[in-house]
């Protein structure tokens, strides 16, 4: 069964992550991860996160994916049985010393992080004899090298589908370590491929144009059938430090797709999945290397992209059934006579107009305006709790 794998970088998001379709997640420690400026997870949030997915039958990874220098290795064992305790489903590691000692000292179920780059049937199956029971290939393979290798190899294969690709090879960038100090290999990317830069020869500039060396996003949507039957066993979503409502909105679209080819084994018109995903926020987005080396097209040479959206307006809390009158915890303006969709954590959706807007002293009001306040207003259908409310624009 393929198993959709998503980010989280908190445990609310872990918590939308798994309401909204992932069998999986993804997070990061407070140790030893390339995260170093998303909420990581303590070890008693670490054992809470299991308790809530396994209560659901579902799983959490933990990230251990750093390029270790020797100063960063105290501990190294310890926190690895802490996880083990913790009942983590597994790790995704890079550094040999990390995954050597999870599977000489510790039973926990170790993944290969993307880092180590394997591009080759030799290498997925050198470290599944050692112990590996998944590799996460190397992002710089195309969607038949990919079936090729899956064919051949004995390891569970997990790829990336979707979120933010670094445009260094495998992710080993040193370019915010040398122009920052920042270790991305160790957790620390000042995303430095983003920044502005300008052409200079003998000391002039060359155009006044200024560049970055970023690429696009990666947005998998057409691929996932392919990837599916080609025995991938694991799709991934890439974006730890994204919103709630990110999550929500990138999760359900691909657990929506993924089971309708699952169940029909055809997709007739991807347009509204791709639809879906324009509801949250994101870059200029393409393929990637999925359909082979990526061009000037794939690249973002002369601009940024991001695509800030304030169509997220509110976040479910509960609903009276007797009185129709829904609690939500505003996130942006909005106001009476807004159209707005409700998008609940089990799949159904409606829209309908505020035809009303009250505070918590439950006074009327005409226009929300304070991010995390609660509000009440009248709907006719259900809200979930963890229910994302848009405005229709």
């Amino acid at each position: 069964m393929i198993e959709l794998l998503a980010p989280a970088g908190d445990l609310e998001k872990l918590k939308i992550a798994l309401m909204y379709g992932a069998d999986a997640v993804f997070i990061g420690g407070q140790n030893f991860s390339l995260r170093a400026r998303a909420s990581n997870f303590t070890i008693n949030d670490i054992k809470e996160a299991c308790a809530f997915a396994h209560e659901r039958g579902k799983k959490v990874y933990i990230t251990t994916n750093i390029i270790p220098h020797n100063e960063d290795l105290e501990g190294v064992l310890e926190y690895l049985k802490a996880l083990e305790e913790a009942k983590v489903d597994a790790i995704i590691s890079a550094s040999p010393y990390i995954i050597d000692q999870a599977l000489n000292y510790t039973n926990l179920e170790v993944h290969l992080s993307t880092q180590q780059s394997a591009y080759n049937t030799n290498t997925v199956n050198y470290w599944y004899d050692k112990g590996v029971k998944r590799v996460v290939l190397a992002r710089e393979l195309d969607k038949n090298q990919i079936k090729d290798l899956t064919a051949k190899t004995k390891a569970d294969i997990e790829v990336f589908i979707h979120g933010g690709m670094c445009m260094s090879f495998s992710g080993r960038c040193s370019l915010s370590d040398n122009m920052t100090g920042r270790d991305a290999n160790r957790g620390g990317c000042a995303h430095s491929c983003r920044w502005n830069y300008d052409l200079v020869e003998d000391g002039k500039k060359v155009s006044n144009k200024t560049f970055s060396m970023s690429s696009k996003d990666l947005e998998a949507l057409e691929h996932i059938p392919f990837l599916i039957d080609a025995n991938v066993k694991s799709l991934k979503i890439e974006g730890r430090m994204k919103s709630l409502h990110y999550i929500a909105t990138v999760v359900s679209t691909y657990r929506n797709l993924i089971d309708t080819y699952l169940k029909d084994k055809n997709i007739p018109d991807f347009a509204p999945y791709y639809e879906e995903l324009t509801k949250a926020e994101n870059r200029l987005a393409s393929h990637g290397y999925l359909e082979g080396l990526p061009g000037v097209e794939q690249q973002l040479y002369h601009q940024r992209s991001e695509k800030p959206s304030q169509l997220f307006i509110g976040l479910g809390v509960n609903y009276d059934e007797k009185t129709q009158l829904a609690t939500i915890e505003q996130r942006n303006y909005f106001k009476v006579g807004s159209e707005i969709e409700v998008f609940n954590p089990s799949g159904t959706r409606f829209t309908c107009k505020v035809e009303d807007l009250f505070n918590e002293e439950h006074e009327a009001i005409d226009i929300a305006r304070h991010p995390k306040q609660i509000l009440k207003l009248h709907v006719p259908q259900k809200v979930e709790p963890y229910a994302m409310i848009r405005k229709i624009v």
